[in-house]
């Protein structure tokens, strides 16, 4: 099964109905995204304002990418 791409600006448009009082279950149904799909969102947003993955990790998950680069 291919993997869905959404843009940043969707995904931001997901988690402020959310914050308006929208239901993770609804927002599944309605816009045909997983329900874990728009937990994610919510809680990447929250934390670090953000959707891209390098903003969303640990310090200790950055010096492990780094490390790993540095031995290639």
């Amino acid at each position: 099964m291919a993997k869905n791409h959404y843009t940043d600006e969707f995904k931001q448009q997901i988690v402020s109905l959310y914050k308006t009082g929208k239901t993770a279950k609804q927002l599944s149904s309605d816009y045909q995204v997983g329900k874990s799909t728009v937990w994610k969102w919510i809680y990447e947003f929250n934390n670090s304002g953000s959707f891209k993955a390098k903003d969303n990790r640990s310090p200790e998950e950055n010096e492990l990418i780094h490390l790993r680069k540095e031995i290639k």
